[in-house]
């Protein structure tokens, strides 16, 4: 992954598989606001989990949440 990012001309300290895990369901919940839908494509059990990983704020969640339907 390292050769790949340099190619690219990015710090290949900077990125790591993990990143590339986490790009794909910030870019989903972005535009949706589907936390259960991010939830699943992580294999969270907890919603809380998923919340501390996108970083978004916790007070907003379970709203965000009832408003999702999946």
């Amino acid at each position: 992954m390292n050769d790949w990012v340099e190619e690219i001309g990015l710090d290949p300290t900077a990125y790591g598989t993990h990143t590339m895990r986490r790009t794909k369901p910030t870019l989903i919940y972005r535009p949706t606001k589907n936390l259960r839908a991010v939830q699943l494509l992580l294999g969270h059990t907890k919603l809380e989990s998923t919340v501390r990983y996108l970083g978004i704020e916790v007070d907003d969640a379970p709203e965000i949440a009832e408003q999702t339907e999946v």
